[in-house]
């Protein structure tokens, strides 16, 4: 992996691409996470984090000058909140081959104000039942989902669908998906697992540097039974057989790694 440093932003090329922005690329350098782009100086219409190991969308300056933003295959799960105070003018976004699951995960893009063209293809998201309705329901600007229009009728009927008292509650029940799982949180609690502060670190940063949404998920698993990753339980947990051997599983692999 490649951090993305001020240097690596200056000496990366830049060019007036076929829409006539002006663009850099950042593509293919492994970079895992967005940072340092105050280095920019704003300069760029469009900026190319295709290629990547980026897993969360944040870490922006305050861009005004940023129309489009591509982030095609990274491994981006989370959205970060508060987009519109740094990208506020910021018309499309790809986020083709990545690792959003949740329709409610897309919640916070609802922010951006010019937002019209958003692309999550391979995506887990994009297979959820009423994910195109949902998404022309949540953001009634946007004019283009996965490279295809958006037509009026369609959106009528998410508009119909989602204000129903079924709408209403199938919001509840994305709502709640989307904030079951954040990668490190729903942490254990100390008090119940007996948890030191150190470990407690350790845990955060395992969960920080798992290198897939699944490897989170069986993390977080071991940790809700007062498992550190790499030691023993430090209090017996009583999973079945099948969560057992995956939790084994997982300590084996670990173990491979680290040899």
């Amino acid at each position: 992996m490649v951090k993305l440093t001020t240097e690596l932003i200056q000496n990366s090329m830049q060019y007036m691409n076929p829409c006539r922005d002006r663009e850099l690329d950042l593509r293919g350098y492994k970079i895992p996470q967005i940072e340092n782009m105050g280095a920019t100086l704003d300069q760029f219409d469009t900026i190319d984090f295709s290629d990547n190991d980026i897993r969360k969308l944040d870490g922006f300056p305050l861009l005004k000058r940023l129309k489009c933003l591509l982030l095609n295959n990274n491994r981006i799960v989370r959205l970060g909140e508060n987009l519109e105070q740094y990208i506020p003018n910021l018309e499309s976004l790809v986020l083709t081959n990545n690792n959003i699951t949740e329709l409610g995960d897309l919640d916070p893009l609802v922010t951006l104000p010019k937002l019209r063209t958003l692309s999550l293809l391979h995506n887990p998201v994009s297979n959820k039942q009423h994910y195109r309705a949902y998404v022309a329901f949540k953001f009634p600007e946007l004019r283009l989902l996965d490279f295809r229009k958006i037509k009026q009728k369609e959106r009528d009927e998410a508009n119909t669908l989602f204000k129903s008292k079924k709408g209403k509650e199938m919001q509840k029940e994305i709502t709640r998906k989307a904030k079951t799982f954040v990668p490190g949180g729903n942490l254990p609690d100390p008090k119940v697992t007996n948890l030191t502060p150190q470990e407690i670190h350790k845990i955060r940063e395992a969960i920080k540097n798992a290198s897939s949404l699944q490897e989170v998920e069986r993390l977080t698993r071991m940790l809700q039974s007062g498992q550190i990753p790499g030691q023993k339980p430090l209090q017996p947990p009583a999973p079945s057989n099948g969560q057992q051997d995956e939790e084994e599983e997982m300590e084996t692999d670990q173990a491979n790694g680290q040899s």
